[in-house]
Formats: C-alpha cells, sequence, structure tokens
C-alpha cells in the first residue's frame, strides 16, 4: 500500500503521542498543513490573521489560500519571533482579527503565554507554525500543543523530514476531523463528499521515513543544542556578531543557528573563500516581496534582513567541524 494508509495513521498517532496532543493530522506538506488549520479553523473571506512579517512567505501565503488577510506585526530584535506588543497595537486598532499565527522561528519557540493572554482576552484563535520547531519546548510544555492547533513542515532541511510532508497537531476531536475531510477531498466517516476539499494526504512512503525519523529526532536535536553552545561560547564577547539567545524556560531546537552581524558581506566572502556553508534566513520580508507589493513599515524586521546570517548546526557535524566554523567566523569578524 504506497498510498495514505496504516503506515500514516501509526505516524500520527506517535507524533501526536511525541508533541503531547490528543490528535495529529498527517498532509502532503507544511504549506498544506497551515491551509487546511486555517480553513477548518475557520478562518475565510472577511477575516485577518497577524502573523510575522519575517519567516518564510509559506506562512502569509497560507493565510491567503484561506480566503483571509494576512496582518504583519513588527518582531523582537533579540528572539525574531513576532513581538506580542505589536500585535496588541494592531488589535486594538482593528475589530477584523479572527487569530494570532506567530512562528516558532529558527526552532525557538515564540512567547507562548503573552500570546494566549492576548488570545484570550481578544477571544480569538491562537495557532501555531511550528515548522522549524520539532523538538522544541516551552515550560517544558511541546511546542505544538500550546494553541488550538499547530502545523509541522518535514521538508528536507527540518529537523526531521519525510521528503515531502506535513503535520497538524491538536487537542480538538472537531477540529481534527474537519482538518482530516479537507485534506481528502471533503470525505467523511461515510465515504461521501461533504464539503469542497484538497488531496493534501500523505503517502505510506513517507510515513514510513518519518517514523524512522521521529525516532532519531531527540538525539539529533540534542546535538543541534550542543553545537549551538559551543559556538556561542566561543562567539560571546567577540565584536561584531550576536550568537543567538535562548530565554529562560524555553528549549531552542536550532532548526537554523542563526547570528547577528555588523558586515555580513566580509563574513560571507570568508565563509565561501573556506567552502563553510551558510544561509541567509531572510534576505526580505514577507510584505517586501514582490508578491505582497514590496511594502515597508517593519522597521525591526526589515533592519534583521541585513544582518542575520545562519551557520550550520546540524547533528551530521563534528567537533573539527564547529572549529573550523568558528575559526572563519572569528577571523572575519576581527577582520
Amino acid at each position: 500500500m504506497l498510498a495514505d494508509g496504516e503506515e500514516v495513521r501509526a505516524f500520527e498517532r506517535e507524533f501526536a503521542d511525541y508533541v503531547g496532543t490528543e490528535h495529529a493530522v498527517a498532509t502532503v506538506n507544511g504549506t498544506a498543513a497551515l491551509h487546511a488549520m486555517l480553513v477548518a479553523g475557520g478562518i475565510g473571506e472577511g477575516d485577518a490573521v497577524v502573523t510575522t512579517p519575517f519567516t518564510f512567505i509559506a506562512t502569509a501565503n497560507a493565510i491567503r489560500h484561506a480566503g483571509a488577510e494576512p496582518v504583519f506585526g513588527d518582531i523582537d530584535p533579540r528572539t525574531f519571533n513576532l513581538d506580542p506588543d505589536a500585535v496588541r497595537r494592531i488589535l486594538d486598532e482593528r475589530n477584523d482579527i479572527a487569530a494570532i499565527l506567530p512562528v516558532h522561528l529558527y526552532g525557538l519557540p515564540f512567547a507562548a503565554d503573552e500570546f494566549n493572554d492576548l488570545a484570550s482576552e481578544y477571544d480569538l484563535l491562537l495557532f501555531e507554525d511550528a515548522a522549524q520547531a520539532h523538538g522544541a519546548t516551552f515550560h517544558g510544555e511541546m511546542i505544538g500543543s500550546l494553541g488550538a492547533a499547530a502545523t509541522f513542515s518535514f521538508y528536507p532541511t527540518k529537523n526531521m523530514t519525510t521528503s515531502e510532508g506535513g503535520m497538524v497537531t491538536t487537542d480538538d476531536p472537531e477540529l481534527a476531523g474537519r482538518i482530516r475531510r479537507f485534506i481528502d477531498h471533503g470525505r467523511d466517516e461515510r465515504g461521501r463528499h461533504a464539503v469542497v476539499g484538497y488531496n493534501y494526504r500523505m503517502t505510506n512512503m513517507q510515513a514510513a521515513i518519518g517514523r524512522d525519523q521521529l525516532e532519531r529526532l531527540p538525539e539529533w536535536v540534542q546535538k543541534r543544542r550542543q553545537h549551538a553552545a559551543q559556538m556561542s561560547e566561543c562567539f560571546d564577547g567577540l565584536p561584531g556578531i550576536e550568537p543567538p539567545i535562548e530565554p529562560d524556560h524555553r528549549k531552542h531546537a536550532y532548526h537554523q543557528y542563526t547570528v547577528k552581524v555588523q558586515d555580513r558581506s566580509a563574513l560571507t566572502t570568508a565563509l565561501d573563500t573556506a567552502g563553510v556553508g551558510y544561509g541567509i534566513y531572510y534576505p526580505e520580508t514577507i510584505p517586501g516581496e514582490v508578491a505582497y507589493g514590496q511594502r515597508t513599515g517593519w522597521p525591526v524586521a526589515e533592519e534583521q534582513t541585513a544582518r542575520v546570517l545562519s551557520l550550520p548546526v546540524h547533528q551530521h557535524l563534528d567537533s573539527g567541524d564547529i572549529q573550523t566554523i568558528v575559526h572563519r567566523v572569528e577571523g572575519a569578524v576581527r577582520g
């Protein structure tokens, strides 16, 4: 059985157990998971959803796919995550906001307590975009269990992969049921197509990979954290570079190890010369993209686009690799 089947059901059960939710629904990719979660959560035409301008564009695109308007709040310059104070200002100005969709960016949990308080105060849904945060925790609670629902991506760059794939987690059985129908052409338990849905199902082949990866995930996250700690210790106090932070009660999963640098051009030149890989996430804000009108007005996020740089942190590195990365970075920032 190559298509959706028992491997998928087993993966869903195991992932729900890992995250600590009652339900998990596997999807063909992380964007499909976001779309399904929003539509099943009642988000649609006439609604607006507050999210971050500083993440991968899929988060905002999914809001648009659902028929709603993405409304961008600025970010916290220390964590790179959506700033709760910026969201509050939006909520005080607009009466069409139906949900908040922050991202646990780079694997660092967002301020879930503050966002849950906002959601309760303004009678909104809080959704988690956990595409980058497999294995992260907030006050000991697994990311993916902190809001009405959460989505994960299993793209190959993530902390675990199914090649392509996604997952929605929730404690709400009715929401889980609507998501399951939505991703299966609207098919209900009797086999009838009760709503117009999509073909967003995961395959058994993807799920089999995912089940094996999930077993390895805790070890891999721990290795990422060890590599991050080693680099941060070396970078502490080094002029021209700011290592990522890990606020109290938040366990960073280090999907990316992202630093802020004063002279990114000099650093990338040095890394290119040394054959050390790196990434820039993100060189543009979402509203600054052509598809979103190339708008400005999010000064904190816009500043980060010129300063952030992500260094290798994955589990397959060894101590020699880390020393090479540190040496090249130190040489570049010291000039």
